[in-house]
């Protein structure tokens, strides 16, 4: 899995500053420990970041997997082939990955401005022959 240049800078300070403090047992392997050095259990990781989640009242719930989701979904609005982020995630089958195709509004609309042939055409106003435009509006 391809770690970032920012993500390196966060790990090497964690490691080299943090870790160290929280290290109990110098036989504890794992490179994420718990504030009493302990290393986290999945159970555990995934209610702090529910609790987290929910505090931050971002009027979304979930767990770890949240940013799971949105790191393939972020990939995906930004260009990356399905296909990298199926290697990603570790999906065995493309269907599976597929979920993280559903498009935003705000992409289709840019799409359609920049691809759509009569997107390209001047306002209605400037060239409606004298004729109301249509509103969209309710």
């Amino acid at each position: 899995m391809p770690v970032g240049e920012r993500a390196v800078y966060w790990l090497t300070r964690y490691v080299e500053h943090t870790r160290p403090k929280l290290e109990t047992a110098a036989s504890e392997r794992a490179l994420f420990l718990t504030g009493y050095g302990e290393r986290f259990s999945s159970t555990y990781l995934g209610n702090w970041v529910r609790y987290v989640i929910e505090k931050a009242n971002i009027g979304h719930l979930g767990s770890c997997h949240v940013f799971r989701h949105s790191c393939a979904a972020h990939m995906l609005e930004n260009g990356a082939d399905i296909r990298f982020i199926q290697q990603m995630l570790g999906h065995a089958r493309l269907d599976t990955t597929q979920i993280y195709t559903e498009v935003s509004i705000i992409q289709l609309r840019e799409v359609h401005a920049r691809t759509h042939p009569h997107a390209k055409l001047a306002p209605a106003k400037s060239r409606n022959n004298g004729l109301k435009p249509l509103s969209l509006s309710r």
